[in-house]
């Protein structure tokens, strides 16, 4: 990874690899990806930003069975061939058919003597210490999917017999989905080789907090504020505010934070180590939370009655840096943002997020508006979670839309293009746009709307929507505000 690459003025596009299109159920780390990468190349754009890779529980990637993890649905089946791998000879265009692939192949290795990958298998293995346990946990689930806190107790409780009984039961299944994850892997890396070989780079998403289901707390039980049976005491959430009178009640559980201290942040270093090996560059989700936390206890039942607890940010990033130069961190800085969050960001060089769709609600003092922006900032048109930009627009009042009409002089061109150039335009660091924006789309297109469950997570793009000259037309306006890559 170059050092300093925060330190680049670039521009770049928001777009998850489930939003790519292909022949399988949704995109993949296939040929379409690499398409895709040449076209950021063409449009100027210098970073890829996605959202965890890892696998989903309920479509979205804030909620995984595993941190570490890769998740399956991404390996490319028709890329199994360059490994000398078979290519399932039926459509994978279902989960259960992509499956079955990989079963097919994992099958196919087992049976032939292909010792090159298998040798390659097998270092992967040993050199990845978080796989037993994810790899393990997902087998487990198979066969009891039901939360782990109610699997039989010895499992529950990770009793060294039962587990060890378990595991001579189910080796074959392990196995394979350990296998699962080197493709995951090998593919993901040789992929951000192609975008980084074209001046790409890639920028991912670390949430702060892990899901109470899974392999993260059944293995590691002592890192959380558990109760004897695995059930949380506490859990994560914000408290109310101008958007939610009752607040919002994630239900993480909460970090043990004594526990990690007395390791030396073993556990986060790992994590951050896995990670910078995925991304040249990642977003913290709730970065607030490294300072200071809403603690709401497990049974209530909104997030009123919680509390804001310390943590230990400081020592967490100061054991992080001891072990790298440098730390290729964006602060996700949304929401109640107190004098000590900022003093933590700028201790250590975090550029922090500014959202243009927040800045038209006040005055001209609103921090998001771009005559207010600092370089220490990442500026987005709007995120993952907003509405697209012409759609937010669309459902504004008329004296509100006004406004920002006259901020951006009565433009002559529509929605989107004043946020887009005024995004472009900025002396943030970096300059990010979902790509709903630059295809035009108005709300039917977002990709997530927070507080539901339903529609979300599945947009995905064609390219008869990408106007032919949309790639010359960026790299103009990236060349104009001096954000092209070199």
């Amino acid at each position: 990874m170059p050092k300093g690459i925060l330190n680049q003025r670039l521009s770049g596009v928001i777009l998850h690899p489930t939003s790519l299109p292909g022949k399988q159920h949704h995109g993949s780390f296939g040929q379409e990806a690499c398409n895709w990468i040449n076209w950021l190349q063409l449009g100027g754009f210098g970073v890829w930003q996605i959202l965890p890779l890892c696998p989903v529980a309920d479509g979205s990637p804030y909620n995984s069975i595993s941190a570490f993890s890769g998740n399956p649905s991404f390996i490319d089946i028709a890329q199994l061939q360059a490994l000398e791998l078979p290519v399932y000879n039926k459509p994978v265009a279902t989960q259960n058919q992509h499956r079955l692939a990989l079963v097919h192949a994992f099958e196919w290795l087992q049976d032939n003597n292909c010792k090159p990958l298998a040798k390659a298998f097998a270092a992967y293995q040993q050199a990845t210490p978080w796989l037993q346990d994810a790899s393990l946990f997902t087998v487990i689930k198979h066969q009891y999917p039901r939360h782990w806190q109610h699997w039989p107790q010895p499992l529950r409780d990770r009793d060294e017999v039962a587990i060890r009984t378990f595991c001579k039961e189910h080796q074959h299944e392990i196995e394979l989905e350990q296998f699962i994850q080197f493709l995951f892997h090998r593919q993901w890396q040789s992929l951000k080789q192609y975008a980084n070989e074209r001046d790409i780079l890639v920028f991912g998403d670390l949430p702060i907090f892990v899901s109470a289901d899974s392999a993260d707390v059944w293995a590691n039980r002592h890192l959380f504020k558990l109760h004897e049976d695995g059930s949380s005491q506490v859990i994560a959430g914000v408290p109310p505010d101008y958007f939610s009178s009752t607040g919002q009640r994630w239900g993480n559980p909460i970090y043990h934070w004594e526990a990690h201290r007395t390791s030396g942040f073993h556990w986060w270093k790992q994590r951050l180590q896995y990670n910078l090996e995925l991304y040249d560059a990642i977003r913290i989700d709730h970065f607030r939370g490294f300072v200071a936390y809403w603690e709401i206890p497990a049974d209530e039942p909104t997030a009123m009655n919680g509390r804001w607890v310390t943590s230990p940010g400081t020592e967490l990033f100061e054991a992080l840096l001891a072990e790298r130069s440098e730390l290729p961190l964006i602060a996700e800085d949304l929401g109640i943002i107190t004098e000590d969050v900022i003093a933590l960001r700028k201790r250590y060089g975090l550029p922090g997020m500014k959202i243009l769709q927040f800045a038209f609600d006040s005055d001209g003092k609103n921090p998001y508006l771009p005559h207010n922006h600092t370089r220490d900032t990442v500026i987005y048109t709007g995120t993952h979670d907003n509405n697209t930009t012409l759609g937010w627009y669309q459902g504004l009042p008329e004296p509100l839309r006004e406004r920002i009409n006259q901020y951006f002089a009565h433009p002559n061109e529509p929605m989107p293009w004043p946020l887009i150039k005024s995004a472009l335009a900025s002396p943030a660091r970096w300059a990010m746009m979902p790509f709903q924006d630059l295809l035009e789309l108005d709300a039917q297109h977002r990709m997530n709307t927070p507080g539901t469950t339903d529609g979300n997570w599945r947009w995905r793009f064609h390219w008869d929507q990408v106007d032919a000259g949309l790639a010359d037309r960026m790299k103009a306006l990236n060349v104009l505000y001096s954000r092209q890559p070199g």
